[in-house]
């Protein structure tokens, strides 16, 4: 080998050198560049995620303030009928006494039952409502069995009222077809 061959053969191994030192040093950057997004990817995922969480909190005790005035207003309502019954207690006591200290008793009951519901909040009532049913939960089912068939019944009543009002209705017990042939035989002069 000539000292040019080995010149050109070393500096042609140097400028290689370089541009893989050049070519590491890029895809470090890129890896470095790459893990600081991912890290401001992730806190930002992380902020989002506080802000959503921050507002579904600042949401559900705006939801409850609001119920809880609600309740208020419940127990307030339930207080006016308690005073009503109460009322109509002292109207009856003179033509129906027994009656008259059915209705004060049953007043008592719903007044204490308002003032109860007055010191409560809506997780107060959940609580109690939630005890009750693991108590009693014969009576729950009783109960929501007994809603749904009212529920049902005024349903089938108001959609049977709807399709009769639809249909025109007639005040005649005939059938309908005895109905057309009267109707028709009235038109012709039969």
């Amino acid at each position: 080998m000539s000292s040019q061959e080995f010149g050109r053969g070393s500096t042609g191994r140097s400028s290689e050198f370089t541009s893989e030192g050049r070519g590491s040093g890029i895809a470090n950057a890129a890896s470095d560049a790459v893990g600081k997004l991912s890290n401001v990817a992730q806190q930002a995922t992380a902020q989002a995620k506080q802000s959503a969480s921050n507002a579904a909190s600042n949401v559900t005790h705006q939801v409850k303030d609001l119920l809880n005035n609600q309740v208020g207003s419940g127990a307030d309502l339930v207080g006016h009928f308690a005073s009503s019954a109460k009322r109509a207690a002292e109207d009856l006591e003179q033509n129906a006494p027994q009656l008259a200290g059915v209705v004060r008793g049953v007043a008592d009951r719903i007044e204490s039952f308002a003032d109860d519901m007055r010191d409560q909040s809506v997780d107060d009532l959940l609580r109690t409502a939630s005890d009750f049913t693991r108590r009693q939960p014969a009576l729950v089912f009783g109960l929501a069995a007994l809603g749904g068939f009212f529920v049902f019944r005024t349903l089938k009543a108001s959609s049977s009222g709807m399709s009769m009002s639809r249909s025109g209705t007639s005040t005649s017990s005939q059938p309908a077809a005895a109905r057309r042939y009267e109707g028709a035989s009235q038109y012709h002069g039969v």
